[in-house]
Parts: structure tokens; sequence; C-alpha cells
């Protein structure tokens, strides 16, 4: 059926709902890539066999990312007029206990994460999912999801849906208010309207450099042309990051109701999108919600009965980093070499083929239907002043609990690793970059700065994509630099001179003072040369590949110091300033050393003293992984 009218969405919402939140007991795997991987395909499969077996009548549905990464699989069950139950960590064996306990008329009582009580859950800011909500008995004492600390400060604009829909069906989309914000625009708003309402709600760009998103769109709008285009930009190539990936597998529509809303705005009939070849759930999902979305008048010819027509392509990156850059994005898709050009023009004056063009990436575009639905007012009570509204961070590295957050702008650090993450895993907390591979690396006393634009950057960090790696004592803050570094000169695009020459002319340095052959001299010229870069180079990849040196020199100052004038890496990682030897007090014989040592230098006789030969030695580290006595001691 092709939706034209409010009663045609209405209807297909009503539909929605039903299959969101029916009338029987409904089960929901975690079938995002962090899902899959960590096996929730198996227990899918472990589930849909055992309800078949036992002939129940069961709703067996995937969504996307739930968001507590570190507790996949994850499995939401849904009893109606009862309770939703999230279990963590589950395994085919698990899956096939709750549906048993499901057959019974019994709820599972192990693994469970939290619950949903029904008379909770939300639609369009409205409780009324289920009639009458009946209180249930749990077997353990469960706590609401609000009350889980990983859950508790999140509020979640951008992943409204991830977790709640099938992102294969479209019906559950609109069940949970997608094109409701579509239908207002067309019907009840100018373009210029639209814009205005996304001026006053603050939303600033969420890729990187924070530009105001209505503003662009204003530039857009006021440049006349024959033919406009709006671009989302989803080449997400940052080390640990997922942002974008968790939207497009798990709300789709969410990205193409806000660019059909921005095609509006500026007066666009055409639009892309340009996703990474390494996201294949995603493209396949992109695909199948694009199709869907044609297939009921939502994007094509006459939207909603208007004169308002949108078409969405999709456009796969090759994986180059430097592709993030708009202006590389724009002659990537104009199949050119994706390098970045000189910026004036920009791309809303003359974009895609000369025309003018927004790009937005998909954590911006998947905040603008709210904001037409719900006001730029209701947008503005989150956040802060400068940085309204909420961000999606990728939380990830020594942390307990990561996943992916969505939190309100100007929720500090302390507060994302501490309360959402759980704390540092195993040891002492050192040290936090956000931003990516561009970013920078904020130590321990700052841990009480506010994830907006501003502060950040106060810190020598950016907001950027949004990812955020946390870091331990056991991460030496050189050999961090140089890894970071080492992934920016890799990714240059070698245009231009300062990036291509000054990032490698940055490795060598590095690279000799975590060899310990560096000088102290080394120090000044690295700041010296980074500011050079970030002053000279075309684009942001160059302008900020320097961020990680600069950082870890003005906060870890000491630690290049001790690698220079004492020869010694004091996180025990850089491997030409380590020795490996056995502690004669707690080594036993037990030969698990001299077993592993993929060089054979570790030499002793079974339960006699063993020794490590310093001259056949490679440091990789595996006798001490293996070590059950912590006889194997690092200096």
């Amino acid at each position: 059926m092709r939706i034209n009218t409010l009663d045609d969405l209405q209807a297909i919402k009503a539909e929605g709902v039903k299959l969101t939140y029916p009338e029987k007991i409904k089960i929901m795997v975690g079938m995002a890539t962090c899902g899959i991987s960590a096996g929730g395909d198996k227990v899918y499969q472990a589930l849909e066999k055992k309800i078949a077996e036992l002939g129940l009548d069961v709703a067996l549905e995937m969504t996307g990312c739930i968001g507590f990464c570190q507790r996949e699989p994850l499995v939401d069950v849904i009893y109606p007029h009862k309770v939703r139950l999230s279990y963590q960590a589950m395994t085919p064996e698990k899956a096939e206990a709750l549906v048993e306990a499901i057959k019974a008329d019994q709820i599972y009582p192990e693994n469970l994460l939290c619950r949903i009580d029904q008379e909770d859950l939300v639609i369009d800011g409205k409780k009324m999912v289920y009639a009458n909500p009946q209180p249930v008995a749990l077997p353990v004492e469960v706590p609401k999801y609000e009350e889980v600390p990983f859950f508790k400060k999140q509020v979640k604009i951008a992943l409204r849906n991830c977790g709640y829909i099938h992102p294969e069906r479209i019906e559950e989309a609109i069940g949970r208010g997608a094109y409701q914000a579509l239908h207002k625009a067309l019907k009840e708003m100018t373009p210029k309207e639209v814009i205005d309402v996304v001026k006053a709600s603050g939303l600033r760009g969420r890729g990187g450099g924070g530009f105001p998103t209505g503003l662009k769109w204003e530039f857009c709008y006021n440049n006349a042309s024959d033919m406009k285009y709006v671009i989302c930009n989803a080449d997400e190539g940052d080390p640990g990051a997922f942002m974008d990936r968790g939207i497009l597998e798990g709300d789709p529509h969410a990205l193409l109701e806000g660019m059909a809303l921005g095609g509006y705005a500026v007066g666009a009939k055409e639009g892309y999108i340009y996703c990474r070849a390494e996201y294949p759930l995603a493209l396949k999902r992109l695909e199948i919600a694009i199709e869907q979305a044609e297939k009921r008048g939502l994007l094509g010819d006459n939207i909603f009965g208007t004169d308002f027509s949108f078409r969405l392509k999709i456009r796969e990156g090759a994986g180059a980093f430097v592709c993030g850059e708009e202006t590389a994005l724009i002659a990537s898709i104009e199949g050119k070499v994706g390098e970045p050009r000189q910026r004036p023009p920009f791309p809303a004056q003359s974009g895609l083929w000369g025309k003018p063009t927004v790009i937005n990436n998909v954590k911006t575009w998947s905040h603008v239907a709210p904001i037409i639905v719900r006001g730029s007012q209701w947008y503005t009570s989150f956040g802060t002043e400068k940085s309204p509204g909420t961000t999606v961070f990728a939380l990830v590295g020594k942390v307990n609990d990561a996943g992916l957050v969505e939190i309100p702008l100007g929720t500090t650090l302390r507060e994302m690793i501490f309360d959402i993450g759980g704390g540092v895993s195993g040891s002492n907390f050192k040290a936090v970059q956000t931003g990516g591979p561009s970013g920078g690396c904020i130590p321990a006393k700052y841990l009480d700065t506010p994830v907006e634009y501003e502060s950040l950057g106060a810190m020598g960090s950016i907001m950027g994509s949004g990812g955020m790696i946390v870091m331990d004592d056991r991460d030496c803050m050189v050999n961090v630099a140089k890894y970071f570094l080492d992934f920016t000169m890799e990714e240059s695009c070698g245009k231009c001179t300062p990036c291509r020459e000054g990032t490698l002319r940055l490795m060598e340095m590095l690279e000799g003072i975590t060899k310990g052959v560096g000088t102290l001299e080394d120090i000044d010229q690295l700041v010296e040369m980074s500011e050079t870069i970030k002053e000279a180079s075309l684009c942001g990849l160059g302008q900020t590949a320097p961020n990680p040196v600069l950082t870890t020199i003005k906060y870890f100052r000491d630690e290049y110091e001790a690698h220079i004038t004492q020869k010694k890496c004091p996180a025990k990682v850089c491997k030409e300033l380590i020795t490996f030897r056995v502690d004669e007090e707690k080594c036993n014989g037990c030969g698990r050393c001299r077993l592993v040592c993929p060089v054979e230098a570790v030499e002793g006789a079974k339960k006699e003293l063993h020794k490590i030969l310093q001259e056949k030695c490679i440091k990789c580290g595996t006798c001490f992984d293996r070590c059950k006595f912590d006889a194997i001691i690092v200096e």
C-alpha cells in the first residue's frame, strides 16, 4: 500500500505497533555486527529450532544493536501486558532453556540484565503500548532498565529505535514514529520553516567540526540552482568507531527520513549515501530500507501526494579514510580520485558536480526527524547552551562495559567512563582519546571535562565522529601517539606536502624515541613540526593528524623523557626498551613458558629454574601471558 495521506500513515503505524508489541510473547535477538560476532546468530538459530520443536506460538525477531555490546549476545523477551526482560551473554544452550521455561509458563532466571515494565514503554512520547499492564513476579531480583548504570544516564534520540524494531521491516519503524516528521514538514511547513526549526535547535554536525547544521542548510537553500544534492557521509573509518554502523544496522529509516527532510528544506531532489564497503550488513539493510520506502511512496515521486520528489542512491567507498573529508568524498562519488580540494568554495556553494550540496553524517541526519516533530525547544532541553542535544559515542578500550552510548552533550568524561562504562578494567585509568585517530589524549586530571565541542577543543582534542578509547597505565603514550599517527600517515592521500611528508617525519622521530635512540631536542621538534602540519595542511586529516602527538607531549612529557634519558618505557610496552627475565623465587620449572616460546629462547629442565636467553628473545610476551605463577618479570 502506498502512503499518500495521514490516515494511510496512521494505518501503517497501527500495523507496526502490533508487530513491535504483539499480543503474544516476542523474543528479540540483537543481530547487528556486534551481536552476530559474539554469537547472536547461533543463539537465534537455537531459539528458532527449539520454538519449532516445542510448537510454541512465539514471535521470534531480530533487532539491531541494543547498545550494551560488552554483554552480547543480548536477547529480549516481551511478555504482553507484563514485562520486557533483557538477557545478557546468552548461549545456544541457555537460549534453549529460555524457550523451555516459556513453554512451562515460567520465567528463565539466569543471565537477566534488566527489565522494562510495560507501563514504562513509550511511543512518540506517550505511554500507550498496552492497556491494563499486569504486575509480574520475577524469580530473582532484576533492576529496571533505568537503574542499570550503563543505561541510566543515556538519552536516546539518534538511537531511539535501535533494539526496539526489526531493522528490515518498515512497518515497525513507522510504528515507532518514523516518517511522521516528513509528513508534518511537507503538509504544514515551508522549506524555510524546516531550516529555521533546525537552526533554532542548535544541532551541530556530529561528524567532527560541529558546524551548525541549520546554517549549512541555509547556505545551500540560498544558492539558486537547477539541481541540488544532499549527501550522507557514512564513511566511518576511525579505529574503534561503530556509531554510524550501529544506526544503519539498527534503524536505517532514521537516516532516510532525515535526508528526505534535508532534501525538502534545501530544494534537493536527489541524495547519496556514501558508505564504506566494509559494512556489508549496513549496506544490505540500507538497500532494503530504500526499497521499502519507495514501495510505500515515502521516497520517489510526489511524496505524500505533494509535488516534492526525492530519491536516494548508495555509493560504496573503498575504505580510504581521507574520503571522510567532504570534498574528497564528493570527488569519489563523481568517480574521481578521493582527494580533498581547496575550500572555498564550500559544498553548499559548489559541491557534487558543481551544484549546491549539503553533507552531514549519519548521526546528524538521524537527529532531524525528532527535532521537526517535537520542536527546537524540546531538543535544546538536552545538552549545553553551545552544544545542545545528544551525541553517540563508541565507548571502547580498557573499560569494563564497552558499547554504543548516547549521552546529552555536557556529560563529563568521568561520567562516561566510570558511571556508564563501569570504570577501567584491571588497572588504573591513564587517559582517554576522543575523536578517533585525529583526536587528543586527555589525562586523569581532566576527567571532569564536559563532553562538548569547546571543552574538548580546549584540551587539544576534538569531538570527532564519536570514538572514545579508554587507556590505562599499561598503555605507553609515546606508542599510542605512534599508533594513531601511523594510521593517519598511511591514510593520507598524499596530495599536500605538509601532510604527506610531515606525518612521515613525525613518525620517524617517534620510532626513534620508542627504540631509545631519540634526543630531548626531538620533543621540541615534534611540537614545532606538528604545529606547522596543522597550519599548512589542505584538509582536516592533516590539520588534526598531529593531535595525538601534541597532547601526549603536553600531558605525558615525562614518558617521552624516560624513553630518551633512561632508555626505559614506563608502561613496559616498547620492545627495544624492555627485558623479560625469570623470577628465581617464583619459578617452579613447570615448563609452560619454554613450550610456548616461538624462538626457543627459554631453557631449563622440568621442575628446575628456567632462564630466558636474551640474545634469542624477541620480546613477544608469550611467556609472560602463559605463566600461571607470575614468574616472568618485565623490566
